[in-house]
């Protein structure tokens, strides 16, 4: 998921839309888990990144994405970018 949501809507009120996007993250995020993993693969583990644009974006960890967008809506910043990869994660061995 490569994505530049713009919070700012003629009609629809700025919370309702940043409730928009973290919705569609999560559903990307159920769509992604439900995938078949590969052989030799425990789960699946995400690249995040996270800006105001693509190229002022920063590896984030998955976990902290709705603070994130929480911060920058508090900043009044109005474009926010998304980029989430799925991997699969294989087992360690000891």
């Amino acid at each position: 998921m490569k994505k530049t949501f713009k919070l700012d809507h003629p009609k629809i009120k700025v919370p309702r839309v940043v409730d928009s996007v973290k919705h569609d993250i999560r559903k990307f995020l159920k769509k992604e888990r439900k995938k078949p993993l590969p052989s030799g693969s425990v789960y699946w583990g995400f690249d995040c990144k996270f800006g105001q644009s693509e190229e002022t974006a920063v590896d984030v960890h998955l976990s902290s994405i709705t603070k994130k967008i929480d911060e920058l809506v508090e900043n009044n910043i109005m474009t926010i970018y998304v980029e989430i990869k799925a991997k699969a994660i294989e087992a360690v061995e000891k």
